[in-house]
Order: structure tokens, then C-alpha cells, then sequence
């Protein structure tokens, strides 16, 4: 029975909020252990300890047990790369490559409606598809992050939130001072939210100056906070920036300060073998965003020559204007069987090494592995339970390989962020959904107006 309320009752226990006893547990620390047989408890939205089930019971009281045979327990999942505003976006600019997707379609339409409320409308719809699927964090880039603060935090979702730079203007700012600016007081109105952090967002190398990217490198660096910039996404890119500058972007950006063991670069999709050994002796994380990459024609990513050479990386979705889900599930999947395809070997990127990827991995990233990317006793408890009982998904002997090979989104029964409960057997109770829905109506009428 799932949520069962009876608590325990041994004798001098320690108390606990509540305590998770699942049909098996992925804590992803350390690599590749899987448990059966044990239980999770909670306490002030911490995990308090990772036990056999008996053990707990005798050494644990709690208030509230949630028993969920047939299930699995594991992080949460970190999107690693996201545009959550663009949930409005999604389907409006389909099978256009990534210039003329942006300079005909995304950017016209960004232009005429990308305000402060259709920020906010966005970024709650992405964070409620988030978490419907079992993201807990998301890394954010995008126009207004001050909206997008606001709906995370009025959602109880963590999210780590771009200062976005970009040298033109806009809605949002006028000019690289104003977006540093305007960016850096979000930050300082937030600096009391614990599931709230920070990085610099510099759009990509094509669309920020030298000078810019100077003043971000000095400010990643005082700051301590990372930064999140797209870069070789696809070969015109690269072509283009050779011909404007004499450089490939991954060199400019690494004579600029940018390139270091808080960079985030995104999609990375075209890189040489030179260019792999900088970024890892560098300590640069990327993200890896299978979907759009191949939804915008860019490329395959070569993930598995990013793991030879020693690379962190995380998974995201991109916004779901290029994606079109904001599905982490889908992402797990297209990774594994890309770097499989890629490399004609099949054992290049194995279920538990993806799974490290969007979860660990993402948090490495962030600066959050002491918090989140794995059911540690002392790190929130980021978690969701993964149902795995269905018959459609019948014989089970791997459940680790079951998550990416067989399950989806759907099979998420519940989500936990710092403890909270947002979603209990596949229903969200974090926002009111009818609402939203009515907000995105309007939007998206709007959008067939122009």
C-alpha cells in the first residue's frame, strides 16, 4: 500500500519525519550499488540514514511511512541545461536549423511577447512538467530570472538561475552593465532561498564581447558562482567565429578567463581532441543535450571520447522550443544510445553511468554534489520513487537498466525536494495546474497573433 501512515514504534527510538521503504534504492554513491531490503529516512528535509528496512525499524520512530513495493528510490534528476520560459515556445519554430530557428522565429517572437509575465507563466509550466518526471533541479538561462526565481520558489522546486548577458538589447536590459546589474540584485534577492543559487549566463561566444567575458571571468571568480554559456553547438558556429575573429569559440573563450572548473558549456557538440584535453585539464563540465541536438540538426555529441578523457557532465533538455519535452527520461535514453551508435560499441556508456551523469553529475556541476546528485546520509532529500511493477514493463532482472531501456516520465509516482512532498502517486500538489494551464491559453493565443 502505498503511503502507509503507520508509524513506528521501537523502543528509545530516534524520531524522524518520515521514512521511504522501497522494493529497491539507486543512491548512485557509490557507483553502482543497488540496495534491496532497505529504507530511507528524513528529518528538517535531510537524510538522516540509508538502512535495511529492520535496522530502521528499530531504530528509527517516524510520523508518516511511505511503503512502495514494486518501486525504486533515487536522486532527483538535475537538468543540467534549460530555457524554462520557452515552455510557451514549444512546437512554434519546429524543423528549422539552429540560425534561422533563432534569427527568423525565436527571436521575432521573443521580441514581441517575452515580458515579465510570459517569463512567469513559462517557468511555472516548465517546473511543473519537471517535476512531473522526476527533475528536482534545474540549471536556467533565459531573459527575466527574477520571475523564474519566483515561480521556482512559489513551487518549492531547486533551481540554479542564469544572470543572463547577451550584447544587445532587449526587454529585459540594455547593454552588458545592465544585465550584469539587474542579474546580480536577483541574486542578492534570493541570497536567503536555500533551494535558490546562481550562475553567470553569458548566451554563447557569437553573442557577447571580449570585453564581457572579461568582466564575467572576474565576477565567476569573486563570486565563486559558475558560468553557463553555450558553445560549439554546430559547425557554422565555429566557421562563423573563425572567419570574425581567427579563433575556434572553446580557444577565444579560454584566452578570455572563461574556460575553468566553473565553466558549464553547453552542447559542446564539435570538438576536436585538443579541445577535449584543454577542457578536462581546464576542469570544465558540459551539458549534454542529446535531444535538441539532434531536433536542430547540430550533431552527436562525442560522449564517449568525453569520457575518456576524464570530462564531467550532466544531461539537459534545452527549452522545450528545440526539444520539444522537458523530459529527462528521454534525454537518458537518447545519451546512452547515441554514445552507443557513435562509438559501435555497445558497452560505451552503461545504464548506471548515465544515470550518474543526470544526477551526480549535474550537481558536480553546480557546485551542489555536497547537497544533492545522490541519497547520502547528510544531503537534502532531493528524491523521487520510480514505479517499475506495471505489467507493460514485465520481466524486470535490471531495474537500474529498466529506468533507461524501459520506463519514461510517467512512471514517477513521487517527488521529493528538501523533504518536501510535491507529487504523491503521479499528482502534483505544488501549484494549481488549472490555473497555469489558462495562463498558457492566453499565451499561446497570443502567439498565433503574430
Amino acid at each position: 500500500m502505498d503511503n502507509a501512515n503507520t508509524p513506528y514504534s521501537p523502543t528509545n527510538p530516534r524520531t524522524v519525519d518520515f521514512v521511504v521503504e522501497p522494493e529497491w534504492i539507486l543512491p548512485i554513491e557509490p557507483a553502482g550499488l543497488l540496495l534491496t531490503g532497505h529504507a530511507l529516512a528524513v528529518r528538517d528535509g535531510r537524510i538522516e540514514a540509508l538502512l535495511p528496512t529492520d535496522q530502521m525499524r528499530a531504530q528509527f520512530s517516524c510520523r508518516e511511512t511511505f511503503r512502495l513495493p514494486g518501486q525504486l528510490l533515487m536522486p532527483g534528476l538535475v537538468n543540467l541545461h534549460c530555457h524554462s520560459a520557452m515552455s510557451l515556445l514549444r512546437g512554434y519554430a519546429d524543423d528549422l536549423p539552429l540560425m534561422r530557428w533563432l534569427q527568423e522565429r525565436i527571436w521575432p517572437a521573443e521580441g514581441a511577447l517575452a515580458g515579465k509575465e510570459f517569463v512567469a507563466t513559462g517557468s511555472k509550466l516548465a517546473a511543473l512538467e519537471m517535476l512531473r518526471g522526476g527533475t528536482t533541479c534545474v540549471n536556467d538561462m533565459y531573459f527575466f530570472p527574477e520571475e523564474t526565481a519566483k515561480a521556482m520558489a512559489g513551487i518549492g522546486m531547486r533551481a540554479t538561475l542564469g544572470m543572463i548577458v547577451i550584447d544587445f538589447p532587449t526587454a529585459y536590459a540594455q547593454s552588458g552593465d545592465d544585465y550584469l546589474a539587474k542579474g546580480l540584485q536577483t541574486r542578492d534577492d534570493y541570497a536567503d532561498n536555500a533551494l535558490l543559487s546562481f550562475c553567470l549566463a553569458p548566451h554563447a561566444p557569437y553573442t557577447v564581447s571580449d570585453p564581457l567575458l572579461q568582466r564575467i571571468s572576474e565576477l565567476s571568480a569573486q563570486l565563486d558562482v559558475p558560468i553557463h554559456i553555450h558553445m560549439h553547438e554546430t559547425e557554422q558556429e565555429i566557421a562563423d567565429e573563425v572567419v570574425r575573429t581567427g579563433m575556434r569559440p572553446v580557444d577565444r573563450l579560454d584566452r578570455l578567463g572563461i574556460i575553468g572548473p566553473r565553466t558549464i558549456a553547453v552542447h559542446a557538440v564539435h570538438l576536436s581532441d585538443t579541445e577535449m584535453a584543454l577542457l578536462a585539464r581546464r576542469g570544465a563540465h558540459l551539458a549534454h543535450c542529446p535531444t535538441s541536438n539532434l531536433k536542430l540538426g547540430s550533431g552527436i555529441a562525442n560522449v564517449p571520447a568525453w569520457e575518456r578523457h576524464g570530462i564531467t557532465w550532466g544531461l539537459g533538455t534545452d527549452g522545450a522550443a528545440s526539444n520539444n519535452r522537458l523530459d529527462a527520461w528521454q534525454e537518458l535514453r537518447h545519451a546512452a544510445l547515441l554514445a552507443k551508435g557513435r562509438s559501435h560499441d555497445a558497452s560505451a556508456l552503461t545504464a548506471h553511468r548515465v544515470l550518474s551523469a543526470a544526477t551526480l553529475g549535474g550537481a558536480k556541476a553546480l557546485g551542489l554534489d555536497s547537497k544533492i546528485g545522490s541519497l547520502l546520509p547528510g544531503k537534502a532529500a532531493d528524491m523521487i520513487a520510480v514505479r517499475l511493477d506495471e505489467w507493460i514493463y514485465q520481466p524486470c532482472y535490471d531495474p537500474v537498466s529498466h529506468l533507461v531501456y524501459v520506463t519514461g516520465r510517467e512512471q514517477v509516482s513521487h517527488v521529493w525536494v528538501a523533504g518536501e512532498l510535491l507529487m504523491a502517486n503521479g499528482v502534483l500538489s505544488c501549484a494549481n495546474l488549472t490555473e497555469v494551464l489558462a495562463e498558457a491559453e492566453f499565451w499561446r493565443q497570443k502567439l498565433l497573433q503574430l
